[in-house]
């Protein structure tokens, strides 16, 4: 039976990025009362990480601290599909972001497969589990939790209509693929290598492909398949993120507000009790260009009659991918990423 797929998409999860790179100035000082309850109103709340939640002072924002984003594909059966997983770690003196896309299709232990007990699985399979989004939400935390040992501060969880509203905020986009790419969508549009500024359609057609990053450059620099469309994904973000601020978003509350009313409802966050301004204000020293985008060590394996990505012992890409879960709880990204630079998208 084929589904119409309605993709809850990555761009709005990560938005509480660009929040605080778009609003207020340098201090919660220069915001009315009204524009804060505005900016504190403007997305949906819920507690998405229950039992999960790192320790976290509320009146007290301090670093290091992680969020788990999740864009998830929602099917008309009721299932869903995690189709974007990535871990955003803000450093300890809350000036850095590092941004971590865990492959969707990374072989793991799923940490309930629908009978209550573990199996082995795709990463993504873990949100498909249950009809009852609740459940599947909880249980493709668990089995992050359960493979990275990192416990999340905050959480977001994003659809598909934030990321088209989005640009049509900023206009364009700048993205850069490395070398020609056809659409396997609509009218198999190629897009050329190199940089150019995109509109949201075309935009969003690129940062889907996952097929066409298949050539020996792409398996001689790690972007093939799924690795391909994280790098896409994680320079889309960043460039999204560098528009807004370029237009002024972060220094004009009014504009502010009005980003976040366009795309609130695209959102659902998890800050604890933190206030979103107050989040906004605490990490308003964060600038997009700075953030380091990385990737989990690892590669395509096939496995009985399905491929995978595999975390290889054989060649060290487990032990790597260890280091890496250890650099994201100890704050020491720097370190993993000056001795795994194979790892980094530049």
């Amino acid at each position: 039976m084929s589904h119409k797929r309605r993709a809850p998409w990555w761009i709005h999860s990560f938005v509480w990025i660009g929040a605080f790179v778009m609003v207020v100035a340098a201090s919660a000082a220069t915001v009315t009362q009204l524009t804060i309850n505005r900016v504190n109103d403007s997305v949906a709340t819920s507690d998405l990480l229950g039992e999960n939640r790192a320790d976290f002072n509320p009146d007290d924002i301090k670093g290091p601290l992680n969020f788990l984003v999740l864009g998830v594909d929602k099917e008309d059966d009721g299932f869903s599909r995690a189709d974007t997983v990535m871990i955003a770690h803000i450093s300890e003196d809350l000036d850095k972001t590092y941004l971590v896309s865990l492959p969707r299709d990374l072989y793991v232990e799923v940490a309930d497969c629908g009978s209550g007990f573990p199996c082995q699985g795709k990463l993504n399979s873990s949100a498909s589990r249950f009809q009852d989004w609740d459940k599947s939400q909880a249980n493709i935390l668990q089995t992050i939790t359960n493979l990275t040992g990192v416990k999340f501060h905050g959480a977001v969880h994003a659809n598909f209509d934030g990321f088209m509203d989005l640009i049509d905020l900023i206009g364009e986009v700048e993205l850069c693929p490395w070398h020609d790419i056809t659409s396997i969508h609509g009218d198999k549009k190629t897009y050329p290598a190199g940089c150019d500024m995109y509109d949201k359609e075309d935009a969003l057609d690129l940062v889907r492909q996952r097929y066409g990053w298949d050539s020996d450059e792409d398996y001689a620099n790690g972007t093939w398949g799924d690795f391909g469309r994280q790098k896409m994904q994680q320079q889309a973000i960043m460039n999204l993120l560098q528009g807004a601020k370029d237009k002024g978003y972060h220094k004009d509350p009014v504009k502010a507000v009005e980003m976040l009313d366009g795309i609130g409802s695209n959102l659902t966050v998890d800050l604890g009790e933190v206030k979103l301004t107050d989040f906004i204000v605490a990490l308003r020293g964060l600038d997009p260009k700075d953030m380091k985008q990385l990737k989990v060590p690892s590669e395509a394996q096939d496995i009985g009659s399905q491929s995978f990505v595999v975390m290889n012992e054989m060649n060290g890409q487990k032990q790597a991918a260890d280091e890496l879960w250890e650099a994201i709880q100890n704050d020491t990204l720097d370190d993993w990423i000056a001795q795994n630079p194979d790892w980094v998208n530049e």
